[in-house]
Order: structure tokens, then C-alpha cells, then sequence
């Protein structure tokens, strides 16, 4: 999971997982790969490294985190910065391989399959796309409406009851 020492581009969380991060930045079109590292990493030179990527295994796979490190600080130079420049790849390509957002979604419906009526569900996100599906989650539950359809547009609004209330969408500082 980390480019500190070398090793393999695995970064499956469960072995038995289809799809490693290797084979990502070996197989996905550059545009695939740009799409994870702004969504999931936030990079915002998410297209530079994406090419760099596509050149870089045009003439050798990539098969090491030390290979995948090199050709992000050369896409995008350090200047100064306090984080290695390839932390949002990285962090992004683990969240793709062990899809991090969708255990977010499943487990948010797991949880509130169980919660007793008034009861009460506290989330811990680390990462902002986590946040975001947390948020968009508790939206939808709060919504006076249902919506047929994948727009929410007001002419296809059904009202209800809102199945929850948000109690607060700010962090919970200790």
C-alpha cells in the first residue's frame, strides 16, 4: 500500500480480490486512470500523471510501488511540497482495487437496515469522498420525497414520510 519501500502494485485488502492496482496502470486508457486518481485521490494533475503512466508502460510494465512512485514525481515534481506527490495516486488506486466507496454505501445500508426506530447512527469518514457518500446517504433518508428515476426533478417527486432526520453534517471535533 505504500511506496516508502518497495513492493508489488497489489494493494488488495482481501487476496482474493480479481483486480490489482498493477494491473489498473498497466490496462486502463489513460482517461480511466485520470477519472480515479481526480475522484478518488483528488489529484488535480490527475491527467499528466495519467499520461505519464500510459508512456512510462509503453516501454515497461509497472510493476513495483518504487516504478509507479518515480513516474508520478517525475510528472509532477515535488517543489517544496511536504507530501510525496504520488500519496493521492496511491491513495486513489487502493480505493478503486478494494472499491472503498462502494463498502462505504453497503455498509451505510447494512447499518441503517438494523437501526431501531430512534435510534441513532454515527459515521467516521477519512477521506472526502467517503464525507460525500455519507452525506449524499443521510440526504436521501431526510427527503420529504422519493424520487422515480435517476434525476430528482421536481415533476418526478413522489412525497413521504422522511425516514431520518440529520442531526448534525459538521465533523465532531474531540
Amino acid at each position: 500500500f505504500s511506496f516508502q519501500s518497495d513492493g508489488p502494485l497489489d494493494m488488495r485488502m482481501d487476496r482474493r480480490q480479481p483486480v490489482t492496482a498493477e494491473q489498473l496502470v498497466n490496462e486502463l486508457e489513460p482517461e480511466e486512470l485520470a477519472e480515479i486518481f481526480w475522484k478518488l485521490g483528488g489529484e488535480r494533475k490527475s491527467r499528466r500523471i495519467a499520461r505519464a503512466i500510459v508512456e512510462q508502460r509503453s516501454m515497461q510494465r509497472l510493476e513495483s510501488t518504487l516504478q509507479l512512485a518515480e513516474v508520478v514525481e517525475r510528472a509532477c515534481p515535488r517543489r517544496g511540497a511536504r507530501t510525496h506527490p504520488a500519496t493521492g495516486v496511491f491513495q486513489a488506486l487502493r480505493m478503486a482495487v478494494n472499491d472503498e466507496l462502494g463498502q462505504v454505501e453497503r455498509g451505510l445500508e447494512a447499518g441503517w437496515s438494523v437501526l431501531k426506530p430512534g435510534g441513532r447512527m454515527a459515521v467516521i469518514t477519512f477521506h472526502s469522498g467517503e464525507d460525500r457518500a455519507v452525506k449524499q446517504f443521510s440526504r436521501d433518508l431526510a427527503r420529504p420525497y422519493t424520487v422515480r428515476g435517476e434525476v430528482d426533478l421536481p415533476e418526478l417527486r413522489e412525497p413521504r414520510e422522511p425516514l431520518a432526520r440529520e442531526l448534525s453534517r459538521k465533523a465532531i471535533k474531540p
